[in-house]
């Protein structure tokens, strides 16, 4: 969206560069990595940044009203509420697809998901100071906001391990190694020093947590947690001797149930020009009749699973009437392909990323994640064999 920058990177691009690029990337930690990273960053010009920021605070201003959670109190099933909540989020992550509006070209963000949960902080990272190393970006594009690595690790290590020796914080997943979002464990464990541990792993006594590095059992004094519900209740077959429910003396960098009050739960409650028309679907006595102008979504998946993007009457006749609450409607928006690749233009969704520090009055931006695409929507089910798509990161003009 930089025409200059633009043109600067195409010129250097080349198949044989990217696949040196990704190689670098996979040696860097001795692991592949298993999603698509996409052959080029996203340039975000200063006209569409204000866009994004505006479109931000005015979502932020209802998040950080006083009475939120009480308002969300709804997305939180009594039986997944986790003890010792704290008083807002840590972590912060609104999706925003650069759209036009109808009739019109002009570009505008428009709000698709919003999240109350860690994402790929250390990751994001490791993948701009890539980008920079190995393509000529000019010096006044920033993938951070107001930081270079060096603080901006200062700043994730002082809300993930606050005060506490590193071996006494551990990050929280199913099988961490198995996810394909390791490398941003892989990456944060280097910068941070905290071990990423698998759920069953964690041993309790008298209400302490355990864990074992190296042989030896240390206490786990606080969570970074990236265990998503939608997949904890889909494994069946896991066994633990903690359950996230439990009372328990830890503390939380990201407590669980903040995965719920800042979710697709909170969009229909959002009064902005940049948030789509939704509607939870046990609110609606007539479905709308165009309903191919809708998307329909669960609210509590990650990634996009169990999302319909081509929607029938017979999709949500399948859905028994004590389960609709627990899904939406959203009007669809128009994605304007807005990235030059050698063979066409390219989609795009940018994720603006946000710590909330306590006793702060609001979260502050801090990063951002990219992903392209040349599909109905940004998943990677509407983007096989395609090229220039797949996860990335903006440049900034500051």
């Amino acid at each position: 969206m930089i025409a200059s920058a633009r043109q600067v990177f195409n010129q250097q691009f080349s198949t044989e560069k990217y696949q040196q690029f990704i190689a670098d990337l996979d040696q860097e930690f001795k692991y592949k990595i298993p999603f698509r990273v996409a052959e080029s960053p996203v340039f975000v010009g200063k006209e569409f940044a204000g866009k994004l920021f505006k479109a931000a605070d005015e979502i932020i201003d209802f998040i950080a009203q006083p009475g939120f959670k009480g308002k969300m109190a709804g997305a939180l099933p009594a039986h997944l509420k986790v003890p010792n909540e704290d008083d807002h989020t840590l972590f912060l992550a609104l999706d925003f697809a650069v759209c036009s509006e109808e009739g019109s070209r002009e570009l505008v963000p428009k709000l698709i998901e919003m999240q109350g949960f860690p994402s790929l902080f250390g990751y994001q990272d490791f993948l701009g100071n890539k980008f920079r190393q190995h393509y000529q970006i000019p010096a006044n594009l920033n993938f951070h906001f107001g930081s270079d690595s060096h603080q901006y690790w200062e700043r994730i290590r002082k809300a993930i391990i606050k005060n506490h020796h590193p071996d006494n914080v551990i990050l929280l997943e199913i099988n961490p190694m198995k996810q394909n979002t390791a490398i941003d464990f892989l990456v944060t464990r280097q910068h941070l020093g905290i071990e990423p541990v698998h759920l069953g792993d964690i041993r309790i006594r008298n209400r302490k947590l355990f864990y074992k590095k190296q042989g030896i059992e240390v206490p786990i004094h606080r969570i970074y947690n990236r265990v998503i519900f939608d997949e904890l209740l889909a494994q069946k077959d896991l066994k633990t001797e903690f359950h996230l429910t439990e009372e328990v003396e830890v503390e939380w960098a990201g407590h669980p149930n903040w995965f719920f009050y800042i979710s697709k739960y909170t969009m229909p409650f959002l009064e902005s020009n940049s948030v789509p028309e939704c509607k939870f679907l046990s609110e609606y006595e007539t479905l709308p009749k165009n309903l191919d102008q809708y998307v329909l979504k669960p609210l509590f998946s990650f990634s996009g699973s169990g999302v319909i993007f081509h929607v029938t009457e017979q999709d949500i006749k399948d859905i028994p009437e004590g389960e609709r609450k627990n899904f939406m409607l959203q009007r669809k928006v128009h994605y304007e392909p807005v990235i030059q690749a050698p063979d066409g233009l390219v989609k795009t969704e940018i994720r603006l990323l946000f710590l909330w520090d306590a006793g702060q009055p609001r979260p502050q931006l801090i990063t951002n994640l990219a992903r392209l695409s040349r599909g109905d929507m940004i998943g990677v089910k509407y983007n096989k064999d395609k090229t220039w798509v797949g996860g990335s990161v903006c440049f900034f003009e500051s």
